[in-house]
């Protein structure tokens, strides 16, 4: 059931957003324009990505694109009215796109991307911030935004550089080069590749068994995960205190006792 499919004004791209019981799947859809993504589109992922963050009774969220691509990046066309001078271009890229991909790396459910097509620029960009990205063996990445005269913007490098590393970051900024799914495999973009028929089955597998174990040790792993890449130090007491809170939960009680009575566990997020 489609629940966010409002039309941006005149009438150019969207976000749909549907639920297949604890999974969301959450589609860019710019028909015509591979899913170029309009600011009315970044202004919705952030929305969308709040709402479900906030959403307990989910376990997962799928981001895909709509008619067999990802997403081109940003919608060029826009730029004459949003990025025509100095302070439009930092609005633009502080306000609309930072915005929207902090709510997706800061979603607490894991998030997995389902790309196909093109998945270059601010599509990349997005795939980035998601914690598993599973790609069709036909689909291409790449940031060629060299041939539009501008660098990539530090809040929208830091999911690309967390991923890649310097090394690789800089040469597919540097290069501008669109590559294929085992490349980017190579380079660690992505988690696995398949053939295109076999994607969305895969990925709605791969959903599933996100959304069947524990939450909040999903949430918890998330959280660290953030915590240790942004900062060597060791933790602090109440961040450990904080860490090891799943120790009172009922569902690690419900994990230990399915385990010894050899039984699916039914995890509630509490």
């Amino acid at each position: 059931m489609a629940l966010n499919d409002a039309q941006a004004p005149g009438g150019e791209g969207r976000i749909l957003l549907e639920f297949e019981g604890p999974i969301a799947l959450v589609t860019l859809s710019h028909p015509g324009r591979l899913n170029a993504i309009t600011v009315h589109m970044w202004q919705e992922l952030a929305r969308v990505f709040g709402e479900l963050s906030a959403d307990e009774t989910l376990r997962c969220v799928v981001l895909r694109g709509d008619g067999g691509n990802f997403a081109a990046g940003a919608d060029i066309r826009e730029f004459p009215r949003h990025r025509a001078d100095l302070q439009g271009v930092i609005h633009y890229h502080t306000q609309v796109l930072a915005p929207a991909l902090r709510a997706i790396a800061g979603c607490i459910h894991p998030v997995l991307a389902e790309i196909q097509g093109v998945c270059v620029g601010g599509g990349l960009e997005i795939a980035s911030q998601c914690d598993l990205r599973i790609a069709a063996e036909t689909s291409r990445f790449g940031v060629p935004i060299n041939r539009l005269g501008f660098p990539m913007a530090p809040d929208e490098m830091r999911g690309l550089l967390a991923l890649a590393g310097r090394a690789v970051t800089l040469e597919i900024l540097l290069e501008g080069r669109v590559f294929g799914a085992r490349e980017a495999l190579e380079k660690g973009l992505l988690t696995r590749i398949l053939p295109p028929e076999d994607l969305h089955d895969n990925v709605m597998a791969t959903a599933r068994r996100l959304a069947s174990g524990a939450p909040l040790a999903a949430r918890i792993n998330k959280e660290t995960v953030a915590r240790l890449s942004a900062d060597s130090r060791p933790l602090s007491d109440a961040e450990l205190l904080k860490l090891f809170r799943y120790a009172e939960s009922r569902d690690h009680r419900e994990g230990v006792r399915a385990f010894l009575a050899g039984e699916t566990p039914a995890f509630t997020g509490d």
